[in-house]
């Protein structure tokens, strides 16, 4: 599971924050077929909350693809990456 907390320099307004949010969403899903979704800050005009979570037979393969992700955010988000954790879980 990721977590990432995104700074929107410059947002005027809730709706155009969740524009941004909604965008990154997206593309996060499309390009590493995970799970994505606003899961706090949502009252913040500066800050947004980003979750995603991906489902794999081996922790090094859900390990990469939630680094990747992060690295894309870095670099497609809007403002920077103020925040993040990256944590898995094991089911046998």
């Amino acid at each position: 599971m990721l977590q990432v907390i995104i700074e929107f320099p410059g947002v005027t307004s809730i709706k155009e924050k969740r524009r941004s949010l909604v965008s990154l969403k997206s593309k996060l899903m499309h390009k590493f077929k995970l799970s994505a979704a606003e899961v706090d800050l949502q009252q913040s005009l500066q800050f947004g909350q980003i979750g995603c979570a991906y489902v794999s037979n081996k922790q090094s393969l859900g390990e990469s693809v939630l680094h990747k992700a992060l690295d894309f955010l870095e670099t497609a988000a809007p403002g920077r990456v103020h925040d993040f954790q990256i944590y898995s879980e094991i089911y046998t």
